[in-house]
C-alpha cells in the first residue's frame, strides 16, 4: 500500500512538472502573431558583357507579412510584396524592354537572436517562394508572356518595440532568382540574378 502511495504522488508530482514547465514555455510567447507592413526599395544586379544582357530599373514598392512565433526562437512568416519595373535587354537586334507588375510570394522560417537589449528584437530569416512578371501591356507584343520564377531568400534585421504591441521594423533581404524572358528565346539570358531588398516599416503584435 505504501508503494502505491509513493507512486501516486511521484506520478502526481511528475504531472505538476509537466504541465509547471508547459506553462511556462507558452508564457514565453505571450503575443506569438505578427503582422507587418514595410516599405521596400529593389535594386537588382546587372548582367552585362554578354548578348543577350540585363538589368531592371531600380524601383520601390510595399511588402506585407504574417508571423507566428511558435518557439521562444522559431517562428514561421509569409509575404507578399509589389512592384513595377521595367526589364531591359540587349539583343543582337537591339535594345528591348519590357514594363511589369512584379508580385513577390515567400515562406519560410524566422530565427530570433538572443540578445539583451530591451526592447529590441533581432532576426535572421530564410525562405523560398515565387517570384511573378506580369508585363503590363501584352497587347503591344503577345509573345511576351506572364512567367513565374522559383526565388530563394535570406536575410535579417530588428523589431524595435515603441509599445507592447506596436513597433518599427528595419530589415534587409536578399533574394536568389532566374533571370526572367518572358518565354522568349531571344531574351534567355539561363542564368540566375541578385535583388536586394531593403525595407523599413511596422509591426503589431497580437
Amino acid at each position: 500500500m505504501n508503494k502505491q502511495i509513493i507512486s501516486k504522488k511521484v506520478l502526481l508530482l511528475f504531472v505538476a512538472v509537466v504541465v509547471t514547465a508547459t506553462g511556462t514555455a507558452f508564457a514565453q510567447i505571450e503575443q506569438p502573431s505578427q503582422i507587418t507592413i514595410q516599405g521596400i526599395g529593389l535594386f537588382t544586379k546587372s548582367s552585362t558583357g554578354q548578348i543577350p544582357s540585363h538589368d531592371a530599373t531600380k524601383s520601390g514598392g510595399v511588402l506585407v507579412g504574417y508571423s507566428y512565433q511558435f518557439k521562444r526562437m522559431f517562428g514561421f512568416e509569409a509575404n507578399y510584396g509589389y512592384t513595377r519595373n521595367t526589364q531591359n535587354y540587349g539583343t543582337l537586334s537591339g535594345q528591348t524592354s519590357v514594363e511589369t507588375d512584379v508580385h513577390e510570394v515567400m515562406a519560410g522560417l524566422i530565427m530570433r537572436l538572443p540578445v539583451k537589449v530591451r526592447g529590441v528584437r533581432p532576426y535572421v530569416l530564410g525562405r523560398s517562394g515565387a517570384l511573378i512578371f506580369d508585363p503590363t501591356n501584352k497587347s503591344a507584343a503577345p509573345e511576351i508572356q506572364r512567367q513565374i520564377r522559383v526565388a530563394f531568400v535570406y536575410g535579417g534585421g530588428a523589431d524595435f518595440n515603441l509599445t507592447p504591441h506596436f513597433g518599427m521594423r528595419a530589415e534587409y533581404r536578399g533574394l536568389i532568382y532566374k533571370v526572367p524572358d518572358f518565354s522568349v528565346d531571344s531574351l534567355n539570358l539561363d542564368k540566375f540574378t541578385h535583388l536586394a531588398q531593403p525595407s523599413v516599416g511596422f509591426f503589431y503584435r497580437f
